[in-house]
Protein backbone atom coordinates (compact mmCIF):
# COMPACT_ATOMS: atom_id res chain seq x y z
CA UNK A 1 0.00 0.00 0.00
CA UNK A 2 1.30 3.40 -0.71
CA UNK A 3 0.65 6.48 0.97
CA UNK A 4 1.92 10.94 0.42
CA UNK A 5 3.36 12.02 2.99
CA UNK A 6 0.65 14.19 3.81
CA UNK A 7 -1.92 11.24 3.49
CA UNK A 8 0.13 9.16 5.64
CA UNK A 9 0.32 12.16 8.35
CA UNK A 10 -3.00 12.87 8.40
CA UNK A 11 -4.22 8.85 8.91
CA UNK A 12 -1.26 7.75 10.81
CA UNK A 13 -2.89 5.71 13.10
CA UNK A 14 -4.69 4.02 9.99
CA UNK A 15 -1.21 3.48 8.56
CA UNK A 16 0.34 1.39 11.45
CA UNK A 17 -2.75 -0.50 11.89
CA UNK A 18 -2.44 -1.85 8.20
CA UNK A 19 1.72 -2.78 9.58
CA UNK A 20 0.50 -4.10 12.77
CA UNK A 21 -1.75 -6.88 10.31
CA UNK A 22 1.45 -7.50 8.05
CA UNK A 23 0.54 -5.37 5.08
CA UNK A 24 3.49 -3.24 4.08
CA UNK A 25 3.24 0.96 3.47
CA UNK A 26 5.33 2.85 1.49
CA UNK A 27 5.61 6.80 2.17
CA UNK A 28 6.29 8.50 -1.17
CA UNK A 29 6.86 12.15 -1.73
CA UNK A 30 6.67 13.91 -4.90
CA UNK A 31 5.48 10.43 -6.36
CA UNK A 32 9.21 8.75 -4.94
CA UNK A 33 9.34 6.67 -2.47
CA UNK A 34 11.41 7.62 0.66
CA UNK A 35 10.30 5.61 3.76
CA UNK A 36 8.69 1.84 3.98
CA UNK A 37 6.66 1.04 7.29
CA UNK A 38 6.44 -2.64 8.40
CA UNK A 39 5.51 -4.68 11.47
CA UNK A 40 9.04 -5.77 13.65
CA UNK A 41 9.21 -9.25 14.93
CA UNK A 42 8.41 -9.87 19.08
CA UNK A 43 11.18 -8.60 20.71
CA UNK A 44 12.27 -10.48 23.22
CA UNK A 45 14.74 -10.12 26.06
CA UNK A 46 16.91 -12.97 25.74
CA UNK A 47 20.37 -12.38 24.25
CA UNK A 48 20.18 -13.96 19.91
CA UNK A 49 22.02 -17.32 20.42
CA UNK A 50 25.76 -17.51 18.49
CA UNK A 51 24.25 -18.91 15.12
CA UNK A 52 21.09 -15.99 15.32
CA UNK A 53 24.09 -13.36 15.34
CA UNK A 54 25.89 -14.79 12.15
CA UNK A 55 22.45 -15.20 10.24
CA UNK A 56 21.90 -11.67 11.29
CA UNK A 57 25.50 -10.76 10.13
CA UNK A 58 25.84 -12.99 6.82
CA UNK A 59 22.27 -10.69 5.81
CA UNK A 60 23.97 -7.32 5.62
CA UNK A 61 25.29 -6.64 2.68
CA UNK A 62 29.32 -6.08 2.65
CA UNK A 63 29.96 -8.35 5.95
CA UNK A 64 32.15 -11.41 5.01
CA UNK A 65 31.73 -13.59 8.16
CA UNK A 66 35.18 -15.48 8.95
CA UNK A 67 35.39 -18.99 7.96
CA UNK A 68 38.35 -20.13 10.86
CA UNK A 69 37.22 -21.64 13.76
CA UNK A 70 38.99 -21.39 17.29
CA UNK A 71 40.25 -18.36 19.32
CA UNK A 72 40.36 -15.00 18.37
CA UNK A 73 42.97 -12.84 17.25
CA UNK A 74 46.07 -13.44 15.25
CA UNK A 75 48.15 -16.52 15.50
CA UNK A 76 51.39 -14.21 15.83
CA UNK A 77 50.36 -10.83 17.60
CA UNK A 78 52.07 -7.75 16.93
CA UNK A 79 54.41 -6.75 19.85
CA UNK A 80 55.20 -3.48 21.35
CA UNK A 81 58.55 -3.19 22.29
CA UNK A 82 59.51 -0.98 25.32
CA UNK A 83 59.63 2.45 24.38
CA UNK A 84 57.46 2.43 21.61
CA UNK A 85 53.68 3.79 21.00
CA UNK A 86 50.81 1.59 20.46
CA UNK A 87 48.93 2.04 18.06
CA UNK A 88 46.25 3.49 19.99
CA UNK A 89 48.59 6.28 21.61
CA UNK A 90 49.22 6.73 18.11
CA UNK A 91 45.60 7.05 16.94
CA UNK A 92 44.78 9.03 20.15
CA UNK A 93 47.49 11.49 19.07
CA UNK A 94 46.19 11.93 15.89
CA UNK A 95 42.66 13.07 17.08
CA UNK A 96 44.13 15.68 19.33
Amino acid sequence: MKASVREFKAHLSKYIAAAKAGREVIVTSRGHAVARLSAIEEVSDKEPSAAEIRRRLSQIPGIILSTRRGKPGSSKPFQVKPGQKTFAEIVLEDRR
